[in-house]
């Protein structure tokens, strides 16, 4: 739809163009009948072309260039005219122009071509630049066949024997027509931001000047006439009204583009029939005539014939590029862009495909990557879309060709297995225990596996679904395991969605709520402070057990914000223990922190937010982590010091069950050591765990941390780690997990002070 344009509106500019074309066809109409003298015809000139230069430099907002261009260009026509009038008045003959005169014509001419080819949305590909060069030659012999037509019969009386001025003359008249073909071109395929009602009138211009200028024999028997008399005030009075159009339409808005139009494309085949026509009805006409006519035609004919392979070429071409590009978004349909593997679709139709040919010796596997997410977090994307290219190369490698591997999106990988499923698992398994290199480092890979064989009439759909039901299964049991699908585990899978979907419901009805667990200093037994642990009462079931319902939240992501919600509560509790209790209250409040919360990026800035709004000082809190946690670095560990930077207390829980507990001392800002139960359990009966439990204190005093010991559950135990050094304690000989009023009430039971 095209911008609606006010209506035309005449301004002093227009009334003197259209004022000085009116005198000048009355002029020249007096002068086809009687003599009048010449120099008065030329005299319009002189005010035309300013009026007509002054308007087009000052046309609209938009497209200034081009409009600056056609400016300079109708002064340069207008200085061609005068230098036409120096020509006449200097004793050229029946409106001839000299060699000079014909190259500023021409300037100007190409002046605005160029401005014209300078707009925005007249600028084509290198093919469409091809093809309009071929159009315009087309125009170009053409114009040249018929104006040799017109005027060879009175060719040497209007012309004489002057070359320079033939070639002079046909250029110019050449150049004319040019001119209205290519402003006709463009405006019909694209002129944004020039109005495409301007250049029509542009185009018009042109016709006017170039048709005039060929009709000038017309005028030999009559000197004292010049068609520029009548063409050239009439060209301005027509660049005056294109100027006009342009602004008024920059006055409602960016004028709309057109639509691509392909009327222009029959140009090139009227210009043969017409040539053609001209040919065969020229029969009578004089050898030289006849010959040029066939010259021009046979030109014509090739360059349209030129135009067309090109066109074909082009097409052909355009074909190609369509078909590659079919072919790239079937590709990209059915594979993964980043490795270039099948994706779901394309490996549920091969399942599909090969349960149909052979169901016995089918078996569906599922890769899940362990800890990627640290991975991209801690050394950027580009490092992870590296490994799993990397690790897809690996998977593809180690499998056998009848095999299919495919992505399934983040770090999922799965296989379709023909034949020994168990040998093809154990070979990709064994690869991807070996490092790989991706961004510059070296990294080690675990991955949890979970395989399905078919049986009866599975379907792609099923198998995948109990392979994913085998792959969270050895997730379950570890890093870097490979688990079996068996029956059982879809009754435990279906359990767990069932709890997952409890444990939200919790959230919102309170059934969640806090015991604390007193820590205690030794060996009286007198509360230092607590850790606090989450319980759950169900409406239906009764109290589920942590061991139960933690799992389902870390595998279904709830873990973030419990862990978030306990964070909160324990550190309100811990002011109102302090407002409450003063000094007796407890001096620490621990809260666990799962690894999934500690790979969270920004976790540490959570935990500061959580301390201004509580107003809990950073130095009662203790973070609680499991060496495992931590143990990888990255995120974690990141966070983890985050944290330590802020004042909070940072405890490793379990200590002493990891395999590299003594090397994480190094980089972990630890400030409290848990011995774990399983070194204090028969610690009163000499085995090895006092060795261990010895030596444990021994590194805590020497890197001055705090020592607390888990799971003391006797005296014997008490008297022996009191023996051994150590000075805090937990565990139900000292009190079990109790709610918040019972720990406002603690105090050392009489034994633990008999002890003291």
């Amino acid at each position: 739809m095209e911008a609606v344009v006010p209506p035309w509106r005449l301004t002093r500019v227009l009334a003197t163009s259209i004022g000085l074309d009116v005198l000048a066809v009355l002029w020249f109409a007096i002068g086809l009948a009687v003599w009048v003298p010449p120099q008065l015809g030329w005299l319009t000139l002189f005010v035309a072309v300013p009026l007509a230069v002054v308007s087009s430099w000052r046309a609209g907002a938009h497209g200034r260039t081009f409009w600056r261009y056609v400016s300079v260009g109708v002064g340069l026509v207008g200085l061609g005219s005068a230098s036409a009038a120096r020509d006449y008045f200097t004793g050229a003959e029946n409106g001839q122009i000299g060699v000079v005169t014909s190259v500023v014509y021409v300037s100007g001419l190409l002046l605005m071509l160029i401005g014209l080819m300078r707009i925005p949305g007249s600028r084509r590909a290198r093919i469409e630049w091809i093809r309009f060069g071929l159009d315009i030659a087309t125009v170009i012999v053409t114009v040249l066949t018929f104006s040799w037509h017109l005027l060879y019969p009175r060719w040497r009386d209007w012309l004489g024997n002057s070359p320079s001025a033939s070639v002079s003359f046909l250029v110019v008249v050449a150049a004319g027509f040019i001119c209205v073909f290519a402003f006709i071109k463009v405006a019909f395929t694209g002129t944004d931001p020039i109005d495409r009602r301007a250049l029509h009138i542009l185009a018009l211009t042109g016709a006017v000047g170039a048709g005039g200028g060929a009709l000038a024999p017309l005028l030999a028997a009559r000197p004292h006439l010049n068609s520029a008399y009548v063409i050239l005030p009439t060209t301005c009075l027509l660049t005056c009204l294109a100027a006009d159009r342009q602004t008024r339409a920059t006055r409602v808005g960016r004028p709309l583009p057109r639509p691509v139009s392909r009327r222009l494309s029959l140009m090139p085949y009227a210009a043969v029939l017409a040539t053609g026509a001209l040919l065969l009805t020229t029969t009578g006409s004089s050898a030289p005539d006849r010959l040029m006519i066939a010259v021009g035609s046979v030109s014509v004919t090739i360059l349209v014939a030129a135009r067309q392979v090109v066109a074909l070429r082009d097409n052909a071409r355009l074909l190609d590029d369509l078909d590659a590009r079919q072919r790239e978004l079937a590709h990209r349909a059915t594979h993964d862009l980043l490795t270039g593997l099948p994706n779901r679709g394309e490996l549920v139709r091969a399942i599909d495909a090969a349960l149909e040919d052979d169901p016995d010796h089918v078996s569906v596997a599922l890769i899940d990557l362990d800890d990627f997410k640290a991975i991209n977090d801690d050394l950027g994307h580009a490092v992870g879309d590296e490994l799993l290219t990397a690790v897809a190369e690996r998977i593809v490698s180690s499998v056998p060709a009848t095999s299919m591997v495919a992505r399934l999106g983040g770090d999922e990988y799965a296989l379709l297995l023909l034949g020994d499923a168990a040998t093809g698992l154990a070979s990709v398994a064994a690869e991807l225990r070996r490092p790989v290199r991706a961004g510059g480092y070296e990294l080690v890979v675990e991955a949890s596996i979970g395989l399905t064989p078919a049986r009866g009439d599975d379907t792609a759909p099923e198998l995948l679904r109990r392979a994913d039901v085998a792959m969270y299964e050895a997730k379950g049991q570890g890093k870097g395991r490979s688990v079996a699908y068996e029956p059982a585990m879809d009754q435990r899978t279906a359990a767990l969605a069932r709890l997952a979907a409890d444990l939200r419901t919790a959230f919102d009805t309170d059934q969640l709520f806090l015991l604390y667990q007193p820590i205690v200093s030794m060996p009286g037994g007198e509360l230092f402070g607590v850790e606090s642990l989450v319980r759950w009462t169900h409406p239906e079931r009764g109290p589920v057990g942590p061991a139960e319902f933690i799992p389902a939240a870390e595998r279904t992501g709830l873990i973030v914000p419990l862990g978030a919600w306990i964070l909160e509560e324990a550190c309100r509790q811990a002011v109102r223990w302090r407002a409450e209790l003063g000094d007796a209250a407890p001096r620490t409040v621990t809260v666990n922190v799962s690894a999934r919360q500690l790979r969270e990026v920004g976790f540490a800035a959570d935990v500061a937010v959580v301390l201004r709004r509580t107003g809990l000082p950073p130095d009662q809190l203790t973070v609680e982590v499991t060496e495992t946690a931590v143990f990888d670095g990255g995120t974690a560990m990141t966070e983890l010091r985050a944290i330590a930077a802020q004042g909070v207390k940072i405890a490793l829980d379990d200590f002493g069950t990891g395999h590299s507990s003594l090397g994480l001392l190094r980089t972990c800002p630890a400030d409290i050591l848990k011995v774990d139960k399983s070194f204090v359990d028969d610690i009163a009966t000499g085995g090895h765990e006092s060795v261990v439990a010895a030596a444990l204190i021994g590194i805590c005093d020497g890197m001055r941390l705090r020592a607390v010991a888990e799971g003391v559950e006797t005296a014997e135990q008490a008297a022996e780690l009191y023996r051994l050094g150590y000075r805090y304690a937990q565990g139900y000989y000292y009190g079990r997990p109790m709610t918040a009023a019972a720990i406002a009430a603690f105090r050392p039971a009489a034994e633990h002070r008999t002890a003291a």
